[in-house]
């Protein structure tokens, strides 16, 4: 019987794309796949041939001769394509391999390693104010596995625990035959490592790791705030089979503080100052961060006035700069007036609904109140 059109067999035009006859050749290979057809012989004919085809069309020199002479130019003559080894299409893996869940589905697979990340760790760590404003260094005692040293945190006795499984001879995959080709799928008695443990290490008791304590000394950096997260690298639980280690990842929570709030990098705080100096002006002491400085409040200053000191808030954790202080004042109604002080506010008040001038009288307001 004479060999059909390629074309014809993956169902495509003669000026499809790469990926069109890509495409085309997986939904057959899918559809005829003798795992989905077990003894169908019609269906592992055509599955054969839509590789066949495949394995040409794909193929940028081997479709141009295709296209110019045939079959012919393949070299083989109406007798079916001589050229095409299932073994040896690497191709065909990429196709099927991830819809059928095989390694390798011609046997070309390799031992799989079994040993994997460890598990990331979480810490909460709380700090005052002025920690996360500034930074500082603290030792924290982290609870983790830690691979098991004697046995190298395989799980096998160091003396003969680890024996080459005897089912796959050590490859880690077995092999069988299936129609016209070879499958290879991972051994089910070693789980593809080639070895298992015959002998379990008496230290870790065959886990690979040990439960222990570890005590880190750790840098917070200046700025943090609530909900900060620091990454310590390697610092996790250590992985199966002496597989890589987790991270750390530190969560910070910063305490109040009693006089400041924060908002973004920049510190507020509320100061009340005398009813004179929020009339007459004059200098009050402000804490900051670092220390105690002065601000000069202007006469006439009214509550809620909120004045700036540059530079007095806190870090960037990029490194640009620090925020500023901002200081709202809250002006004191004085109380509990003497009778002598009560009558200066009745002269004050007097000369507010004439000229507004008075400044003696207005420094004597001060004597009295201060």
């Amino acid at each position: 019987m004479a060999q059909r059109d390629y074309y014809e067999v993956l169902g495509i035009s003669r000026d499809a794309e790469p990926q069109e006859i890509k495409s085309a050749y997986r939904k057959l290979a899918i559809q005829h796949h003798p795992d989905k057809n077990a003894g169908n012989k019609e269906a592992e004919e055509r599955f054969k041939e839509a590789a066949e085809a495949y394995s040409v069309l794909s193929d940028a020199e081997k479709k141009a001769r295709y296209d110019r002479f045939g079959h012919a130019g393949l070299g083989q003559g109406t007798g079916g394509f001589q050229g095409f080894d299932p073994d040896t299409f690497s191709d065909f893996s990429d196709i099927v391999g991830d819809f059928f869940g095989f390694g390798d589905i011609f046997g070309g697979s390799q031992r799989q390693s079994r040993s994997r990340r460890g598990a990331d760790l979480r810490y909460d760590l709380t700090i005052s104010f002025e920690e996360g404003a500034f930074g500082v260094k603290t030792k924290i005692k982290i609870p983790r596995r830690e691979t098991c040293l004697p046995c190298n945190g395989i799980g096998a006795d160091p003396k003969g625990g680890l024996v080459t499984c005897s089912a796959c001879e050590g490859q880690g995959n077995a092999r069988y035959q299936q129609g016209f080709f070879t499958i290879s799928r991972t051994c089910a008695k070693c789980q593809g490592s080639g070895q298992f443990i015959e002998k379990a290490c008496s230290e870790c008791r065959g886990n690979g790791y040990l439960q222990k304590e570890k005590i880190l000394e750790i840098k917070i950096p200046a700025g943090v705030d609530n909900g900060s997260r620091l990454r310590i690298s390697g610092e996790g639980e250590a992985g199966p089979r002496n597989g890589a280690p987790g991270d750390l990842y530190v969560i910070i929570a910063v305490q109040e503080h009693a006089f400041f709030q924060r908002e973004g990098n920049h510190i507020l705080c509320t100061i009340p100052i005398n009813f004179s100096t929020a009339a007459l002006g004059g200098e009050v002491a402000v804490l900051t961060l670092e220390q105690e400085e002065q601000i000069k409040i202007p006469a006439g200053s009214q509550s809620d006035t909120v004045f700036r000191l540059k530079g007095r808030g806190i870090a960037s954790l990029d490194g640009r700069g620090k925020g500023d202080q901002l200081i709202q004042i809250t002006v004191k109604t004085p109380t509990n007036l003497t009778r002598e002080q009560k009558e200066l506010f009745r002269q004050l008040a007097a000369t507010s609904e004439g000229s507004g001038e008075n400044p003696g009288l207005f420094e004597k307001v001060r004597e009295k109140l201060s």
